[in-house]
């Protein structure tokens, strides 16, 4: 006799979620037990653990000839999520458990004990079944949280097989998870406030201007002279993220493993400062089982790259396609994947390898040639990308030791809230149904309608393209920054003084 049962499951490729259909077939034969469709070692160890899960759950695990199959067979399945769809599919066909699972999806790796443990990308999984029509999804019992923020869904929080299968059979129904009012984290404390910084206004600006129009950064000065503080403290000026950016960097860090156990929905916007040892892969994604790296989790937040020149030449090529482009894609013998990066770059660098090179208190020990040689680690065109460049002195002592206080993150974080709100309407108004959310984000058609500016302004533009040599990226990134400094005075149209100051955020260096 031939039983077959139908259980649907996800797989998560990429960031997106895939309907996953697990069929079960017993047969008579030599007992074995069989899974296809492309299952990686966690997958097939599934079988392992599946089997004393049923029987430690009361259920007899049948002696028969087993086979699953994992359909779509082209698409790999990998993780321990599908153990409890497997178990259910095995009780379904050996007639031990009968219930109505035509429109629901199990999800979740099982103990030897059967219970339920956390799955990683939970968040997208619940997401396509909603668009499948699927309107009810099983998951374990700590991940309800991050299931439950996808609406219109029924959430069931299931703890251990035993208690799935009691509630499937109607013996013992188990409670759907229900989600309380999204809050918004408007009082939070950030780690770094601009008001603990002392002195170093005109980089503060600069960082404002930055966070306003999500422009990349690159601050040089001595050690010591505050910029990895300057750095932490971005976040907190930057706007609260809206809902749909939340759910966006969630599915992020869901897929990462990354997701905190206790916040299933991530309303601070990222911050991540990898070590200059990092390699490629952990900086773009990638590796045998394709997964985001450092900049798309930094995605809708910042990428600080501390002592940049330390960095890898190929590693930091690497990031000119995202920083152009606010994606990576990765391909891969197996195939190709996007991932967002539309993130702001806050770099950090010394001026020479001691550090000391132009300081006002100490001297520099680096021959010419060698600061020279330091500073042509960093290639001209990813040097081109970078908006804003600032130096940053050393701190005298009678700023060190002032008790007073700077402006803090809240007055700072409200002028560019505003600025941004004004940049979205106006590319709303220019084409509704737009994606672009700041300056940084126009392209050539964007910065052409958006950026005009008079006859003085065009005559200024045209000593600073003579004088420093910039090319037509550096131009239009210096028109896109003027129009941040714009916005940010509240003007409609850029005057020649917002052109200024972003002249002076170029490189002094001919490129």
């Amino acid at each position: 006799m031939r039983v077959l049962a139908k259980v649907f499951s996800c797989a998560v490729v990429g960031l997106d979620g895939v309907p996953v259909e697990v069929e079960v077939d017993i047969s008579q034969g030599l007992p074995s037990f069989q899974i296809v469709g492309l299952p990686d070692a966690a997958v097939q160890e599934s079988k392992e653990r599946v089997r004393p899960a049923v029987r430690n759950s009361g259920f007899s695990f049948p002696m028969k000839r087993l086979t699953v199959n994992l359909a779509p067979a082209d698409i790999r399945k990998a993780g321990p999520s599908y153990d409890l769809p497997i178990a259910v599919g095995l009780l379904l066909a050996s007639e031990q458990l009968f219930g109505q699972v035509d429109r629901a999806l199990f999800v979740g790796e099982l103990g030897l004990d059967g219970t339920l443990r956390h799955t990683d990308g939970v968040l997208p999984m619940v997401s396509i079944a909603k668009n499948h029509g699927i309107d009810t999804v099983y998951v374990p019992f700590e991940d309800a949280p991050e299931a439950g923020l996808v609406e219109g869904t029924t959430v069931i929080p299931v703890k251990t097989l035993a208690d799935l299968a009691a509630h499937l059979s109607g013996e013992r129904p188990l409670a759907p998870y229900l989600a309380g009012p999204v809050t918004h984290d408007a009082d939070v404390i950030y780690p770094v406030d601009f008001q603990d910084v002392k002195g170093q206004e005109h980089v503060k600006r600069a960082l404002e201007v930055a966070a306003a129009g999500g422009h990349n950064v690159l601050m040089s000065g001595s050690p010591g002279s505050g910029k990895t503080l300057m750095a932490r403290a971005v976040p907190s000026i930057l706007p609260p993220m809206s809902l749909a950016e939340a759910l966006e960097v969630t599915k992020i860090y869901s897929v990462s493993s990354m997701l905190p156990g206790d916040r299933p929905l991530i309303r601070l916007r990222p911050f991540c400062a990898p070590h200059h040892t990092i390699s490629q892969a952990g900086l773009v994604g990638g590796g045998s089982k394709i997964r985001p790296g450092e900049i798309t989790r930094a995605h809708r937040g910042v990428l600080f790259l501390d002592e940049l020149p330390e960095f890898g030449q190929q590693t930091l090529d690497v990031l000119r396609q995202p920083l152009e482009d606010r994606i990576v894609t990765i391909s891969r013998a197996s195939g190709s994947l996007t991932f967002p990066a539309n993130f702001t770059l806050i770099a950090a660098m010394n001026p020479c390898p001691c550090g000391y090179a132009g300081d006002s208190e100490r001297q520099c020990t680096c021959s010419s040639s060698v600061v020279t040689r330091y500073q042509k680690r960093l290639s001209g065109p990813l040097i081109d990308r970078i908006d804003i460049h600032v130096e940053v002195p050393r701190v005298n002592y009678d700023k060190l030791a002032s008790e007073r206080q700077g402006e803090p993150s809240s007055a700072v974080r409200e002028r560019v809230t505003a600025a941004r709100v004004c940049q979205a309407e106006r590319f709303a108004k220019a084409s509704p149904g737009s994606r672009l959310l700041t300056n940084a984000d126009m392209g050539p058609a964007e910065v052409r309608l958006h950026c005009q500016i008079d006859g003085a302004g065009q005559r200024l533009m045209q000593a600073a393209m003579r004088q420093l040599h910039l090319s037509a990226r550096a131009y239009h990134r210096v028109l896109k920054l003027s129009r941040t400094i714009a916005d940010l005075a509240g003007a409609d149209n850029i005057g020649p003084a917002h052109l200024a100051e972003a002249i002076q955020y170029r490189p002094r260096r001919v490129e």
